[in-house]
């Protein structure tokens, strides 16, 4: 089983980082420091509704391969739904032959589109519609044989919308709560650089339907590997991001080993390893939590 961590982990950073190259959005910065966002280039991006049918079709044009669900929850006149694709090629995971479980997230900011276009093309890629360069199919069935992977492609779509709707730099939820800061770990605290605006914790913790549905998913999956996928930084982070240490234990040490391998071999050397709030001051609650409430050990 460690082995096929390890290589499951640079598997599926492969597919993050090969998948990317052609994916951009521009920001311009005018002389007096106000910032001016091209609109979105949908010739570059799909809408939310066109990502999520292109997904759907996919799915449906794999059944042996793919299932698809989405989970509805909300609160206080508020309503959130969140698209879960499940991939398992072949046997079914089973007790007596079980299989390596991932979970991969994405866009759970708003503004971050590309996340969900990562989520797109991995699937397309696991779907065998699209290749990945340099890579033996041989050897990635065999590794694929062994997983159940279970992709989130857009965590926050009502603060998809409100980007779709103009409001280009938005990363909070429908009503305006940082998803990232919702969960239970440390919930509420304020570091120096803390913007109320931006980073909303919300009224408690799990107080937003979208917590609430991604905890229940966590829980009942319990996955061996989790990857949230952000953008905005080339960086590789793992626990903690809420305070400036790591923690300590063999399943950290190699998880550090393969994110300094990922780096060497796809980052040219410039990503950011560590947690990140020793790196760079990120608080990332969700992360954490992640690790504390099912015990992930990457």
């Amino acid at each position: 089983m460690a082995d096929l961590l390890s290589l499951s982990l640079i598997l599926f950073f492969y597919f993050l980082l090969s998948s990317s190259q052609d994916l951009f959005l521009f920001v311009h910065a005018e002389s007096n420091n106000n910032l001016t966002v091209t609109p979105i280039n949908y010739d570059l991006y799909h809408s939310s509704g066109s990502l999520m049918h292109e997904i759907k079709a996919l799915v449906h044009r794999h059944p042996n391969k793919f299932s698809m669900e989405t989970v509805k929850a909300g609160n206080k006149g508020y309503g959130a739904e969140i698209a879960v694709v499940t991939y398992c090629k072949g046997k079914r995971d089973s007790p007596e032959k079980p299989k390596l479980r991932i979970l991969l997230s994405f866009g759970q900011h708003g503004r971050e589109l590309i996340t969900s276009e990562l989520a797109l093309r991995i699937l397309s890629i696991l779907s065998e519609e699209k290749l990945l360069p340099g890579m033996d199919q041989a050897s990635l069935n065999s590794i694929l044989d062994k997983v159940v992977i279970k992709v989130v492609p857009m965590e926050n779509l009502n603060g998809r919308k409100l980007v779709e709707a103009g409001d280009l730099c938005e990363r909070r939820n429908g009503r305006g709560v940082d998803l990232n800061r919702n969960w239970s770990v440390d919930w509420g605290k304020k570091e120096k650089d803390y913007d109320p605006y931006e980073e909303n914790p919300g009224t408690a913790p799990f107080s937003e339907p979208e917590s609430q549905i991604m905890r229940k998913l966590a829980v009942s999956f319990e996955p061996h590997i989790w990857v949230n996928v952000h953008s905005g930084m080339e960086a590789l982070f793992m626990p903690y991001d809420h305070k400036n240490t790591t923690p300590e234990g063999l399943p950290l040490q190699r998880m550090k080993l393969l994110l300094e391998e990922v780096k060497q071999l796809h980052c040219q050397k410039r990503c950011v390893i560590g947690s990140g709030g020793g790196s760079v001051g990120l608080v990332d609650f969700y992360l954490n939590l992640m690790r504390g409430l099912i015990h992930i050990s990457y």
